[in-house]
């Protein structure tokens, strides 16, 4: 996808995330968060957006912590997520195709890795306001859901920190069944998982299913549409994937 596609994403999904959030109201509980209540989830969504937009906007160079969110419930707390929202949808609309600044996963560039981060935060996170509300989230893109696939497997998973381990080495597929050239083979270890696109080799286990439903339990927002072999890995992505 290019940039200008993932900012209308993030657009779009903070927006959905927001009204929501209203419909909700900010001290019920998060159905696929049983930690946090809307409020939680605003002043933890708003905060990144603020963080994100800093380092495009200040070309901050290296890691910087976040901020602390301000003390608003309410009304006056969703009206502060929608303006940190919008902060970051212009600022990154605004920014030079060139900007540098620091990144935290691979990507053509530091523009494109926090467009492209940024909509799938607040997208999964959409979910999660939507869960409070109650009844069926709203859908993805099948383009955009393969495309936050490919980032959570090939780019969060691929970092040191990733907790998806096996004793002995194990092969786990992901096919989106709706969308070409979808599929990754995900090669488990004592290691950091390994993710490669395309399905050659033998899969001890295979998840697959339409993208977007796909993408929701990658990310432990609902279960895998379909399991096939070894469904213990399809387990253990569930219980050790949490980022």
């Amino acid at each position: 996808m290019e940039i200008a596609e993932h900012l209308e994403v993030l657009d779009h999904e903070g927006q959905l995330l927001a009204r929501a959030a209203e419909t909700a109201g900010t001290g019920a509980k998060v159905i696929t968060c049983p930690d946090w209540t809307v409020r939680d989830l605003l002043r933890h969504t708003g905060s990144v957006h603020l963080w994100a937009a800093a380092f495009v906007a200040e070309g901050h160079m290296s890691p910087r912590p976040m901020g602390d969110p301000p003390e608003l419930d309410g009304a006056a707390l969703i009206d502060w997520y929608r303006q940190a929202h919008g902060g970051l949808v212009g600022t990154l609309r605004a920014a030079a195709p060139d900007v540098r600044c620091w990144a935290f996963l691979p990507a053509p560039s530091p523009l494109a890795f926090w467009a492209r981060r940024q909509a799938n935060e607040t997208a999964v996170h959409r979910v999660d306001a939507e869960s409070a509300r109650g009844g069926a989230p709203s859908p993805f893109g099948t383009e955009f859901a393969a495309d936050g696939i490919d980032e959570l497997l090939r780019g969060f998973h691929a970092r040191s920190r990733s907790r998806v381990r096996t004793q002995e080495p194990r092969v786990l597929r992901v096919r989106a069944t709706d969308a070409d050239d979808a599929v990754w083979t995900v090669r488990l270890s004592q290691e950091p998982p390994v993710t490669e696109r395309g399905d050659d080799g033998r899969a001890d286990c295979e998840v697959s299913g339409p993208a977007g439903q796909l993408y929701l339990a990658l990310w432990n927002r609902g279960p895998f549409p379909q399991v096939t072999g070894d469904s213990a890995l399809s387990t253990l992505w569930s219980e050790t994937s949490g980022v």
